[in-house]
């Protein structure tokens, strides 16, 4: 297996930290417990670990992933493990299948005051990486001086900072927010966007976001799980070419995109890890142009999925 790839695939908890997510595909026993969900993440941690992976990636609004991952660490005692999160998303699902609601947003300074000091209570110092969960158009931060300047405090203090995107004006979203800056210093240097075969609307925003240093991560490569579980006949086609299953080549074609850094995964078991971690052992995956959603459809469609 080839070491530069493996330094660039982080493994999201999403997936693992609460009981319900929008997953197609999302292979987990029927016992979503607290304790099922614990054991399941310490093994997926453990196999990832063992087969050299050191990024992990976590959010304040994926159920208990943020107590889970440190307590992981706590007794393991890596110290090697590069961990990012975010804030601004609160899980109120209420560890329910069937809530209503699952989590709630907010970008305010409140919040993120709140949201860092939880983080920091589960997982002391390990946290590189802080970013802004899903910026949109509409969200605050554009405006709001005493949050950007707080956040750029906390980016002198060592800690990077950053802002993950969602919708179809990711591709707006992703150079104004590179934009923003306090007594002329950037506020964010790391960027986490949608990016698969379906939707590549960010694309240029992201390439130009790389050649100018900022740090960019690639997710929900699957599309939430719908290149894996529905793929089309063009990735069946390159399945039964590369021996390897729709999520390898989904997630292959993403690792082919030199300018991006890190490419997230999220495998709800050790069998899922083993079989996306087989797109490193692919050649540069073509990325067919025909496969591409307008982004407003993509997304009123990735809206319509259910959390289960």
């Amino acid at each position: 297996m080839r070491s530069a790839d493996l330094s660039r695939v982080a493994i999201g908890l999403a997936a693992l930290g609460r009981p319900a997510y929008i997953n197609l595909g999302r292979d987990l026993p029927k016992d979503r417990s607290v304790a099922s969900l614990r054991t399941t993440t310490r093994q997926v941690l453990d196999a990832a670990y063992e087969r050299g992976v050191r990024r992990i990636d976590v959010a304040r609004s994926y159920g208990l992933a943020e107590e889970f991952l440190g307590g992981w660490l706590a007794d393991r005692g890596h110290r090697d493990v590069i961990v990012s999160s975010k804030w601004g998303y609160e899980y109120v699902g209420n560890w329910r299948l069937d809530a209503e609601v699952h989590e709630s947003k907010e970008h305010s300074l409140t919040r993120f005051r709140t949201q860092w000091r939880q983080t920091r209570e589960l997982l002391g110092d390990a946290v590189s990486l802080y970013q802004v969960h899903s910026v949109t158009p509409e969200s605050p931060i554009w405006t709001d001086r005493a949050l950007l300047a707080e956040l750029a405090g906390l980016a002198d203090s060592g800690v990077r900072v950053g802002i993950s995107t969602s919708g179809p004006a990711q591709a707006e979203v992703i150079p104004r927010a590179l934009a923003l800056e306090v007594d002329g210093i950037r506020v964010f240097t790391a960027v986490q966007s949608t990016w698969n075969l379906l939707e590549r609307s960010a694309e240029k925003a992201l390439i130009d976001a790389h050649g100018d240093g900022v740090l960019v991560q690639l997710k929900e490569t699957l599309a939430n799980g719908r290149l894996a579980v529905d793929p089309p006949a063009s990735v069946s086609a390159a399945c039964a070419e590369h021996e390897v299953s729709p999520a390898a080549i989904a997630i292959g074609a993403a690792l082919a995109q030199t300018w991006a850094d890190v490419v997230l995964i999220g495998p709800s078991g050790t069998g899922q890890l083993a079989d996306n971690l087989a797109a490193l052992e692919l050649d540069d995956v073509e990325v067919p142009a025909h496969l591409l959603e307008a982004p407003e459809r993509y997304w009123e469609r990735r809206s319509d999925l259910k959390w289960s």
